[in-house]
């Protein structure tokens, strides 16, 4: 009798486990048919791309493709493609520069022989017309002897330097060949932080490279690069080999040119500069028009304001620039700026620093009066101000 219990036990547990496997099946089989009906009724053109040898289950699970020539949901790649054929790569190479003493033998015991092998360098530009001028920074093609743009199409040519300005670190480059792309100016004053932007150029000389990443600010200044500094900051990857490069938004117009990466170890580090396209745009329109850029002046010496020269001038302004030294007869002289006035605005574009009065006064238009606003002592003045042009040796009061 215990014998032929067990056994019924056993045939009773055997059946229970096949009847939940038939259960499950069944269900399976149930889900799997309707929403094969769903696909059939609602989406039969899934189906058609549905591989031959693979299963229902898989098969649903699979997104759809995009149709050939259709841009993926969320794809930069139109801004890319119109932008990528303006972007050149700049080859660079200098003529060795010897020692005056290289042939002195005891220069040769301390120093060795003096290589004769000419320096190269890299970096890119930016078409910005197609009768062939390039936009680029000054310090990748300060010094060079010749000059080669690579196309984007893999074109060669030599390239001569229109003009140069050192005090915004741009250059303007001109080729002479045929059916050229140029790219479109885009409205760098419109940028907000968090916009999408695309960094375009030959990073360490590898080839065309696209980056993307957002504007992470704006107006950066007081880095010691340039003269001029009005940086908008990115994160999109820049690397050596980028600087004269372009930064562009999501339709493919330049916003601006790359020019400076903060690294530790000289590489990305998320940190990049550009040089806004309205100042590179006043830069190339005064090279190719006069050979040099004409920047206002006023003619002051302008001082941070600090607690101890507010107090030294008697004045209760709490922002703003100092000015601590008029040129007599000088524009800000002859419209009745004063030592110890505090310039807090220039036109509507509030004044927070020395660097941005410098930027300030240097984009006005000589010539054209702009009202200053102005704190002198506990009074607010507002005086117009016609700009002179910018004396050319660096060291002139500003």
């Amino acid at each position: 009798m215990v014998r032929v219990t067990l056994d019924l036990e056993g045939h009773d547990l055997q059946f229970g486990s096949m009847k939940r496997l038939w259960l499950i099946f069944a269900q399976t089989a149930t889900i799997l048919l309707a929403a094969y009906f769903v696909v059939a009724t609602l989406k039969p053109q899934w189906l058609n791309r549905m591989p031959s040898n693979a299963g229902a289950a898989v098969a649903l699970l699979e997104a759809p493709s995009a149709a050939p020539g259709e841009v993926p949901p969320g794809s930069l790649r139109l801004a890319a493609q119109r932008a990528s054929a303006a972007v050149v790569s700049i080859n660079t190479s200098q003529a060795s520069r010897k020692h005056p003493n290289a042939n002195d033998p005891w220069f040769k015991f301390f120093y060795g022989d003096q290589g004769d092998e000419p320096q190269g360098g890299l970096g890119s530009g930016v078409i910005v017309s197609q009768s062939g001028y390039i936009l680029t920074n000054n310090h990748v093609v300060e010094g060079a002897d010749e000059i080669e743009v690579i196309l984007n199409d893999s074109r060669r040519t030599l390239a001569k330097v229109i003009g140069t300005d050192p005090d915004s670190d741009l250059a303007v480059l001109k080729i002479g060949l045929d059916k050229l792309p140029s790219i479109v100016l885009g409205n760098s004053d419109g940028l907000q932080v968090g916009d999408q932007v695309l960094a375009i150029g030959n990073p360490f000389g590898v080839g065309q490279t696209v980056t993307s990443g957002i504007v992470s600010a704006l107006g950066r200044n007081q880095l010691g690069i340039n003269t001029f500094e009005n940086f908008i900051q990115t994160d999109a990857a820049i690397n050596p080999g980028n600087s004269g490069g372009a930064l562009v938004d999501t339709s493919g117009n330049l916003l601006g040119i790359n020019t400076a990466i903060y690294s530790r170890s000289g590489g990305s580090m998320g940190i990049g500069f550009a040089i806004p396209v309205s100042t590179a745009k006043q830069v190339l329109e005064g090279l190719v028009k006069d050979g040099q850029v004409t920047r206002g002046w006023i003619g002051v010496e302008p001082n941070d304001l600090s607690p101890e020269l507010a107090e030294t001038f008697n004045v209760n302004a709490k922002a703003g620039v100092i000015i601590t030294g008029v040129l007599h007869n000088g524009p800000a002289a002859k419209a009745g700026v004063k030592p110890g006035d505090v310039i807090e605005a220039v036109g509507d574009r509030k004044i927070a620093d020395v660097t941005q009065l410098l930027s300030a006064v240097a984009s006005l238009k000589p010539g054209v009066a702009v009202p200053f606003t102005i704190q002198r002592k506990s009074q607010e003045l507002v005086l117009n101000v016609t700009p002179g042009v910018r004396p050319r040796p660096k060291n002139a009061p500003q």
